[in-house]
C-alpha cells in the first residue's frame, strides 16, 4: 500500500516513521510546506520508502497531485483543512483519515460526506487522536460486546510525570486549545438526556497506578461524536485528568476573564487581550521540553449481555520513552497510522464517512497498539445493570 502523510509536524513525522516500519507499506509520501525539515527527518529515519514532497495546503491542485499517488491519506494538517482534504480525497478516489477538530464543526463537516463517500467507494474517518480517537474506538469496542449500553464514563489526561507548581501541568498541544477546553461548555448525557455542564466543574478523584490520586473534571469537546452515536444511553460523561488542585487554580483565571476570546483591556493606551497575555505568560512556564509526559486513559462501558450486568473497562498508561517524541504524540500518531493501515490492508472495508467508534475493530486496534508499546488492558466486571 502507498500512504500520503499531509503535514510533517510532530504527529505527521511520527506517523510516517510508523508507516515506514511496516513491510506491507510500499511508499510513504511526506508532504509539507517546509520540506527541508521533512528531509532531515527522512535522513534520521534512514528509510528509502519515504519520499518528501513540497505542499502548500491552500493549493487544491497540489493537494490532489499528492493524494492521487496514494491509496490512503493521513491528514495531519491543521483542522481547518479537514473538510477540504476529505472532499478532495473523494474526488480522486482515495481513503482519508484525520486528527479531528470539533471547533467550527470540522468533524461534523467530514461526517456529513457519508453518502458521497459511500458512492465513491471511499472511507473517511475523522477524529483519530487519543481523545477523540483512541477513546472512541474503545467505547465502540466495549459497546459491541453488550446487548444494551446504559453508561459510558471516560477519563483521559496528558500530564507531566514530575509535576511542577503552580499549575502542575505542561502542555502537549496548543495552549489555545487548552483555554477552549476549559472555557467552552461541556456536554453530557444524564438520565437519557443531553445536558450542558460547565467545564472545570464536578471535580472527582481517580486513581492511576504509579500516579496516586488525581482529579478529573469536565472539559469542552470531550464527548466528541459519542454523544450522537450513543444518544440512547442513560449516562455518558468525559472528564480530563490532572494533578489535584489544577482545576481550582485555572477556574480563577477563567472567572477573571483571562481565557475570554473577546475581552480586551486598555493598558496605557494599548488595547490588549488578557487571553493573549495569559498565553504568553504560560508558554514558558508550561513548556514540556525534554521532560517526561504520560497519557492516562480509562474507558468504562456498562450495560447488559444476555440479561447479565457487565462493565468493560479499558486502562492505558503510556510514558515518554525518548527526548524527541512525547507520549501524547506517540499515542496519537500510532492511532492514526494503525487505522490508515487497516484501511489500506482491507481490515476496514466499509465505505462512507464514519466516526471511529462505528468502524475501527477494537481487538485488532488493541493488538496493533501493543506491538508499538502502547498497552491497553481490558477488564470485565459484573455491574449493577440487569434486564
Amino acid at each position: 500500500m502507498k500512504i500520503a502523510v499531509l503535514g510533517a509536524g510532530l504527529m505527521g513525522k511520527q506517523a510516517a516513521g510508523d508507516l515506514a516500519a511496516n513491510s506491507e507499506v510500499e511508499k510513504v509520501f511526506l508532504a509539507d510546506l517546509h520540506p527541508a525539515q521533512a528531509e532531515l527527518f527522512k535522513q534520521q529515519l534512514g528509510s528509502d520508502k519515504v519520499e518528501v514532497l513540497y505542499l502548500d495546503a491552500h493549493d487544491d491542485q497540489q493537494l490532489l497531485a499528492i493524494m492521487e499517488k496514494a491509496d490512503v491519506v493521513i491528514n495531519a494538517l491543521f483542522y481547518t483543512f479537514n473538510e477540504k482534504v476529505a472532499r478532495l480525497a473523494m474526488q480522486c478516489g482515495v481513503h482519508s483519515v484525520d486528527l479531528g477538530g470539533h471547533i467550527g464543526g470540522a468533524t461534523d463537516a467530514v461526517l456529513s460526506l457519508h453518502e458521497q463517500a459511500e458512492q465513491r467507494g471511499v472511507t473517511l474517518i475523522p477524529d483519530l487522536g487519543v481523545a477523540p480517537g483512541m477513546m472512541n474506538i474503545l467505547v465502540g469496542h466495549g459497546a459491541g460486546k453488550l446487548d444494551q449500553v446504559h453508561e459510558i464514563r471516560i477519563f483521559v489526561g496528558g500530564i507531566p510525570v514530575k509535576p511542577e507548581p503552580p499549575l502542575m501541568y505542561n502542555h502537549v498541544f496548543s495552549l489555545e486549545g487548552v483555554f477552549d477546553h476549559y472555557t467552552d461548555p461541556s456536554f453530557v448525557i444524564r438520565e437519557g438526556r443531553e445536558q450542558e455542564v460547565a467545564s472545570l466543574s464536578e471535580i472527582e478523584f481517580v486513581q492511576f497506578e504509579g500516579f496516586g490520586e488525581l482529579e478529573a473534571f469536565h472539559t469542552s469537546g470531550g464527548t466528541s461524536t459519542l454523544i450522537d452515536t450513543f444518544s440512547d444511553v442513560d449516562t455518558l460523561e468525559y472528564k480530563t485528568v490532572r494533578y489535584k488542585g489544577h482545576a481550582e487554580k485555572f477556574q480563577i483565571l477563567v472567572d477573571l476573564g483571562f481565557t475570554d476570546r473577546e475581552k480586551t483591556v486598555n493598558v496605557n493606551g494599548l488595547i490588549v487581550k488578557p487571553r493573549d497575555v495569559l498565553r504568553e505568560v504560560l508558554k514558558p512556564l508550561t513548556e514540556l521540553g525534554d521532560k517526561q509526559d504520560a497519557v492516562l486513559l480509562r474507558v468504562m462501558v456498562s450495560g447488559t449481555k444476555e440479561g447479565e450486568g457487565l462493565t468493560y473497562e479499558y486502562n492505558m498508561i503510556t510514558m515518554r520513552e525518548d527526548a524527541g517524541v512525547t507520549a501524547m504524540a506517540r499515542a496519537t500518531a500510532y492511532t492514526i497510522s494503525v487505522v490508515a493501515q487497516m484501511i489500506g490492508s482491507g481490515i476496514i472495508d466499509k465505505r462512507g464517512s464514519y466516526p471511529p467508534e462505528m468502524i475501527v475493530p477494537g481487538d485488532e486496534y488493541i493488538a496493533e497498539m501493543a506491538k508499538r508499546g502502547v498497552l491497553i488492558k481490558e477488564t470485565v466486571h459484573r455491574s449493577a445493570y440487569q434486564n
